[in-house]
C-alpha cells in the first residue's frame, strides 16, 4: 500500500501499525543491530511510483526500515514523503545485477542499488529475519 506520510495523520499511522506493527522498542533495535538501511538510490520502479518520482529533479533514493510484521519503503517526491507499507507474506525480495535488489509488493516494485557493504547486510538480515520469524504455509499443512 502506497501512503503520503507527510503529514501527522493519526488514522494513517493507526493503518501503518496495523499492517506491518509498531516499531521496534530501542532493546530490539540494539539486539537486531540496527533497523534502517542507509540511503539506497532508485534504480526503477512501478509506474505508480514512477510518475511520483519524476515530478522533481531530485536524486532518486529511499530508504527502507523494518518492522515487527514488514518493511516501509520511503521516498520524498516534491515536498511530500511517501510510504510503501510491505507486510512480510506479501514480500517478494530478489537479488537481480550484483549490486540491485528488487522489493515487490502486489503491483509495485522498486529496484534499489545498494553500493556499500552495509546494505547489502541490512537486505539479507531482512530475509532472514522474515525467514525466521514467518513460516510457510507448507508447515501449516
Amino acid at each position: 500500500m502506497l501512503l503520503n506520510v507527510s503529514y501527522n495523520r493519526p488514522k494513517i499511522k493507526q493503518q501503518i501499525n496495523e499492517e506491518v506493527g509498531k516499531p521496534f522498542t530501542f532493546m530490539e533495535r540494539i539486539k537486531l543491530g540496527g533497523i534502517g538501511s542507509g540511503k539506497l538510490n532508485i534504480h526503477s520502479s512501478s509506474i505508480q511510483i514512477y510518475n511520483l518520482l519524476i515530478l522533481d529533479n531530485n536524486l532518486n533514493i529511499c530508504g527502507v526500515e523494518m518492522r515487527p510484521k514488514g518493511i516501509i519503503v520511503t521516498f520524498r517526491s516534491l515536498l511530500e514523503t511517501y510510504a510503501l507499507v510491505i507486510p512480510y507474506y506479501k514480500l517478494k525480495l530478489y537479488k537481480g545485477q550484483a549490486k540491485v535488489y528488487s522489493i515487490y509488493i502486489d503491483n509495485y516494485f522498486v529496484k534499489v542499488e545498494a553500493k556499500d557493504k552495509r546494505n547489502h547486510e541490512f537486505l539479507k538480515k531482512i530475509l532472514k529475519y522474515k525467514s525466521d520469524h514467518f513460516s510457510s504455509d507448507f508447515e501449516n499443512y
